[in-house]
């Protein structure tokens, strides 16, 4: 497979699990850096003051130590216990005296001005011969000098420093197993849902993947699990939708093509013509056909268009809807007239889609009322929170084995079969009413007809 160039360009990036290690052991190495440098520092510090004090307690005792007469001159006590140091008495003229067996320290200006009463003493590191060199008075025109070397101090500082970086080391190396091993395991769930979102996404196999514990991940599992749900549900309804779709259409699409059928065999030559009132009757029945196929094709889409995201709602003041849906009712209404006792009440959601709901349950009460019947409209608040909207008609009723079902989609009772419609008007009815948090109920009139009744929340008006 050839790469693009942007491929090329593009810098390869770390594994989660990678930059979770990586990140352990950067802390753990910031870390152990930190407290390594704070411990070398102060154990620096405190070895080199240590050695300071001590070299300056000597050269004070040697300055106070009683004189040893040798055989050709008297000389400080000091001389004769000095097997670790070099010492020496530095005069004023610039003459060193030390012991016949030792090794005179070093000297220079420092200790000069000292021996000649100038400075009252001096502690300085020699760098030539890597030593730490103190002078005290010790007599008019004297000085005493030491010289102690920082070798051995030096080595134990270089052997500090070698086992804090050894152990630095070796935790840093502990830090990046124990990040491996913590981001294997924490992100074991990662990976199940990864795996399991390439599955869905290759094979649309919507199974839910096991969740254990409850934690953070967890959770996102659980998340995972419902939004698969949400898929799976809403494949189901759209694969229902055009199962129960496709059903209701083959019926007018079949009546439309035998009809259509037998107009053209009838307009070819020497084939027997039809009369004028079959032609009409034929005719007729093509165009009640279409009309079925429109308001069916118009209530799938209102379905489908019901089923997108809600949009941002808005307040709806429902008198003013069931006013609208009256007013478009009433045209084609006929004979049978409406009777409205409507109170105020407010809610928030869409105005359009309730007033499709209403118009639809009128549509529905005018379909089964006999010429100079009245439809009864009220809307009253229950109370809690709560109003409903009954539509009542004066036609025949809903059969009890039909109420649980008269708000399916494509459900029609047996004497709905010879009239007018797709099966589809309640069932939108439904949806609206659920996507505003209501519910719908079917039951029976006073008059004896049907008693549709939706309940919605809000306020009053």
């Amino acid at each position: 497979m050839t790469l693009t160039s942007s491929e090329q360009a593009r810098p390869r990036r770390f594994s989660l699990r990678t930059r979770v290690m990586l990140l352990a052991a950067i802390s753990v190495g910031v870390t152990v850096a930190l407290v390594s440098l704070g411990a070398y520092l102060t154990v620096y510090n405190n070895l080199y003051q240590q050695f300071d004090d001590s070299l300056t307690e000597r050269a004070m005792a040697a300055v106070e130590s009683p004189t040893v007469q040798s055989r050709v001159q008297s000389i400080p006590g000091a001389f004769l216990v000095s097997s670790d140091i070099q010492i020496g008495l530095l005069t004023a003229t610039s003459d060193m005296i030390h012991p016949r067996a030792g090794t005179p320290p070093p000297w220079g200006p420092p200790e000069l001005a000292v021996a000649r009463g100038t400075t009252d003493s001096s502690l300085r590191t020699d760098q030539a011969t890597d030593m730490r060199v103190i002078a005290l008075p010790a007599g008019n025109g004297v000085a005493m000098v030491l010289a102690q070397s920082l070798e051995p101090t030096k080595r134990t500082l270089s052997d500090l420093a070698l086992v804090l970086f050894l152990f630095g080391g070796a935790g840093i190396v502990v830090a990046a197993v124990a990040g491996t091993a913590v981001a294997r395991a924490g992100l074991r769930p990662v990976e199940r849902l990864t795996s399991a979102t390439e599955r869905v996404a290759r094979t649309m196999d919507l199974r839910p993947i096991p969740v254990s514990g409850d934690d953070e991940l967890a959770r996102l599992t659980h998340s995972f699990n419902t939004m698969l749900d949400a898929v799976f549900e809403s494949q189901e309804r759209q694969r229902r939708l055009v199962a129960d779709a496709g059903h209701e259409l083959r019926t007018p699409l079949t009546s439309l093509r035998t009809n259509l059928e037998l107009l053209l065999a009838a307009s070819k030559p020497g084939s027997p013509s039809l009369s004028e009132r079959d032609r009409t009757e034929v005719e007729a029945d093509i165009r009640f056909q279409l009309d079925e196929l429109t308001q069916l094709i118009g209530d799938l889409v209102e379905l489908a268009r019901g089923e997108a995201p809600r949009e941002e709602a808005e307040r709806v003041d429902l008198v003013e809807v069931i006013e609208r849906a009256l007013d478009r009712a009433r045209p084609r209404a006929g004979e049978v007239e409406f009777e409205a006792d409507l109170r105020p009440w407010v809610l928030t959601g869409d105005p359009n889609t309730l007033e499709r709901a209403v118009l639809n349950l009128l549509d529905n009460a005018v379909k089964f009322s006999p010429a100079g019947s009245v439809v009864r409209v009220v809307l009253r608040p229950l109370g809690d929170g709560t109003a409903v909207v009954e539509v009542a008609d004066a036609g025949p009723g809903i059969a009890e084995e039909d109420l649980p079902k008269i708000f399916d989609r494509f459900y029609r009772s047996s004497e709905a079969r010879t009239l007018p419609g797709s099966g589809l008007g309640l069932a939108i009815v439904k949806q609206a009413v659920e996507r505003h948090g209501g519910a719908v109920y079917a039951g029976r009139a006073a008059e004896g007809g049907a008693l549709l009744t939706i309940r919605l929340p809000g306020v009053p008006g």
